[in-house]
């Protein structure tokens, strides 16, 4: 009896092509050389990157200076004029600080609308990340490709800005203040931003833009970008994730569009003080590089007009090619596929080659291997976090061992459709059973064009589906290779996405990954269901599986440059008197039982007035903590008095030690009005009261010890109440504390506030002056009433 390899091959040359697709999304091999002087050079970048990212450089510390006379320097060097805008913004995120943006300009010959090339050269607070990555690497790729551009002499019409911006770790405060106070702002046409939100893999491009995308796309697929990576549907899952970039300011104030290019795996780095240069992947700043060449050749020269449109476009990408087509065909095209299916499900029943009840009894595997292989991965990942605690320790939610975790359960799809298609579905009935799984992706795209169009090219492959079920009905022959070439379509459109979802969502959506992986490995039904011997493959596959559920476990500890997080702050209430212990952490270790001990409190009283975090933490345990000598902040009511029905306040808040952050809350039930903070009130403010979400009012990070100056308005017969914390960034260094260092496997939580000196406390107003009719013609904010109240005494 002959032996049927024909399982064996088709598996190898489903392997090779999800290769060329890894292998063609990003460069792999980058030259540690530097190269010519007239290209980009992946060496001088990360010799850039070095430069900035030596040491945290978050807005208020002196490195963050550094660094910014450090770009201006490099920027001279270039031969170009450089200045700095500086400013106060308040974002609508209730943020305020003082923003140093750098700027140079690259004249042009005749230049209608101005290129800009835009990345943030400040570092996250609170958790000592060097910002290598985020954005580092945007700073460093513009650098690069601008030295290159220049010694090139490349010809251009349009002019060329260059704006590092800063604080757009804290609320996007520094594009907010370019877009709205510098003139040249209303020159520009397009962005083109750097940013990370990982620190490896290959950079995703996502475009921005208030109407219609169809100008962007065109004009992109024009600029031959030699490795894009992009489709519309990265747009929609972008806006899932919760935040933004510099650009969105650009979009959402200044209606000024543009190409984001950012870098998302290794999300565990992310904003964690593992931000360093050891872990940029030097292949991912290449990627950078690989666009922002050839789209600064282009758009230079491009008229920046022709990327408006108020027409939608979908696209995606396949190797090394760029493709698109109208919002309008995403419709009819699943019309279309549906109309193709009716006939030949037809066609095939009226030649008996198609059987109503074979075809019924393939909705029995299908439905099978989904809703299982959903239930399993699902409670599965749950079932994990449970065993392996720490993972919750890590607030983005992607542990080191993820991707282990990402091939494991998708093996473990594969292993579970393959034991159904088994038991279900022999070989002769296979088309017959196909008939389920086309039918619904013809569903789910009929779906995706009324709710998701940005999803259209999904339908894609469900064509190339309808075409080899049509070469069956029409030869009542199955041809394996010509399953194996229809099958490559799907693999290059869906499968990248199996890997993305977790990457850039979490491992909590691991159940749709696998999912994702059972409906693409029904779609390819006619190759997988001519495997001879179903059952062994499924026992490879769940053997494979349980090997990367062993490599995960192997992984699942903690180790220098895979470091745990944890959190402590000293918080004094100066109300109460009294001094405390405080994290974050659900899984303490040796070194917060240091100060918490074995038995802390629990910390939801502290969460009463909550602190903005990312992920919406908040405190866990709390310990008496000793009272250290700290010196309060001074409260000084320039202004209070009544007007009519309107109480007019301003208030100045004074640091009396080097402070980083001011947050101010209010009882939810003051309607304030007419908000100033430090002389500038909200973006987009669009009438007289003041927007928040809960009790804050805003967060100040101070830069050079600056006072807060709050000026507003309340009902006259509105109760006053406030509160302030007053944060230092200096737990680890003061030596009031002698705070031990942390162990090399551990760092400090990200996107909480972290190792700080928290002063609490109520702001207490004096007795209100009441105008009386002179006084009403005068304008009650402009006018200092007083000092009424300043307290700067010391913790005792």
């Amino acid at each position: 009896m002959k032996k049927d390899y024909s399982s064996i091959f088709a598996g190898l040359f489903i392997l090779v092509i999800l290769g060329l697709i890894y292998f063609t999304m990003m460069p792999h091999w980058t030259s540690d050389e530097e190269g010519s002087l007239s290209e980009f050079s992946t060496k001088r970048a990360l010799n850039q990157v070095e430069a900035i990212s030596k040491q945290p450089h978050y807005v208020g510390s002196k490195e963050h200076e550094m660094v910014a006379n450090y770009l201006v320097k490099e920027l001279n060097k270039l031969g170009l004029e450089t200045s700095v805008q500086e400013g106060y913004t308040l974002s609508d995120w209730g943020n305020l600080v003082q923003s140093k943006n750098i700027l140079a300009r690259i004249k042009g010959t005749s230049s209608s609308k101005a290129l800009l090339l835009l990345s943030h050269y400040d570092s996250a607070p609170h958790s000592y990340s060097k910002g290598a990555s985020d954005a580092g690497s945007g700073v460093a790729t513009i650098l690069e490709s601008v030295r290159a551009f220049l010694y090139s002499k490349t010809p251009h019409k349009n002019d060329i800005i260059i704006l590092f911006s800063d604080a757009e770790e804290l609320g996007l405060n520094g594009a907010a203040l370019f877009v709205t106070k510098h003139r040249w702002a209303k020159e520009i046409g397009l962005v083109l931003n750097f940013e990370a939100r990982g620190s490896s893999g290959p950079s995703y491009m996502l475009m921005e833009t208030n109407k219609g995308n169809a100008g962007l796309v065109k004009e992109f697929a024009a600029a031959k970008a030699t490795f894009p990576v992009s489709n519309s549907l990265m747009y929609s899952i972008y806006k899932m994730l919760p935040n933004d970039t510099d650009l969105t300011v650009f979009r959402e104030q200044g209606n000024i569009q543009g190409y984001n290019f950012a870098f998302i795996d290794d999300h565990f780095n992310y904003h964690t003080a593992q931000d360093d240069i050891n872990h940029l992947n030097k292949n991912t700043l290449a990627h950078q590089g690989t666009y922002l060449m050839p789209l600064l050749n282009y758009f230079s020269n491009a008229d920046l007009n022709t990327t408006q449109a108020s027409e939608d476009y979908v696209y995606f990408t396949i190797p090394y090619t760029f493709i698109s087509y109208p919002f309008s065909w995403v419709l009819p095209m699943v019309v279309i596929a549906l109309v193709l299916f009716i006939f030949l499900l037809f066609l095939g029943i009226a030649k008996r080659i198609l059987s109503f009840r074979e075809i019924g009894r393939g909705f029995i595997p299908f439905l099978g291997s989904l809703i299982v292989t959903g239930l399993i991965t699902f409670f599965g990942w749950k079932g994990l976090l449970a065993v392996y605690p720490q993972y919750n320790d890590l607030l983005n939610g992607f542990t080191y061992n993820g991707h282990a975790y990402i091939a494991a359960f998708v093996l473990l799809a594969l292993a579970i459709s393959l034991v159904f298609y088994n038991r279900f579905s022999a070989k002769k009935v296979t088309m017959n059973h196909y008939v389920a799984p086309l039918f619904i992706w013809i569903v789910i795209n009929g779906a995706l064009a009324f709710s998701l169009q940005g999803a259209g090219f999904l339908i894609i492959p469900v064509y190339f589906g309808l075409f080899l079920f049509a070469a069956f009905i029409i030869t009542q022959k199955s041809r394996k290779i010509l399953s194996l070439i229809f099958s490559i379509p799907a693999l290059i459109i869906i499968a990248p996405f199996i890997q993305m979802f977790p990457i850039g969502l979490g491992l909590k959506v691991l159940f749709g990954s696998a999912i994702l992986t059972v409906l693409t490995f029904t779609l390819l039904l006619p190759v997988f269901g001519t495997f001879a011997k179903k059952g062994i493959w499924s026992l490879v596959f769940f053997v494979l599986a349980i090997g990367f559920f062993a490599k995960a476990h192997s992984e699942s500890g903690y180790e220098y440059g895979k470091a745990k997080s944890n959190s402590l702050l000293y918080v004094y209430d100066a109300d109460t008197d009294k001094t405390n212990w405080v994290t974050y952490d659900t899984n303490l270790d040796s070194w917060t039982k240091s100060y918490l001990g074995e038995n802390p409190k629990d910390a939801a009283i502290l969460n009463e007035t909550p602190l903005f975090s990312k992920y919406n933490s908040g405190f866990t345990y709390a310990a008496e903590a000793p009272k250290k000598d700290i010196l309060k902040p001074s409260i000084a009511f320039l202004e209070d008095r009544i007007i009519g029905n309107q109480r007019y306040l301003r208030i100045k808040i004074s640091p009396n030690r080097n402070v980083n952050r001011y947050d101010i809350f209010a009882n939810e039930k003051m309607a304030i009005h007419n908000f100033k903070a430090n002389g500038v009130t909200t973006l987009g403010q669009k009438n007289s009261l003041y927007q928040r979400k809960g009790k804050k009012i805003l967060s100040y990070y101070v830069v050079g010890n600056t006072p807060l100056e709050m000026q507003f308005s309340v009902n006259s017969s509105t109760v006053f109440d406030m509160e302030l914390m007053e944060s230092s960034f200096d737990l680890m260094t003061n030596p009031l504390f002698g705070i031990a260092k942390r162990e090399n496997w551990m760092m400090p939580t990200p996107f909480v506030l972290n190792d700080a000196v928290v002063i609490k406390q109520k702001i207490k107003p004096t007795p209100v002056v009441v105008a009386n009719a002179l006084d009403t013609a005068i304008n009650p904010m402009t006018k200092d009433s007083l000092t009424v109240a300043k307290d700067s005494l010391k913790v005792k």
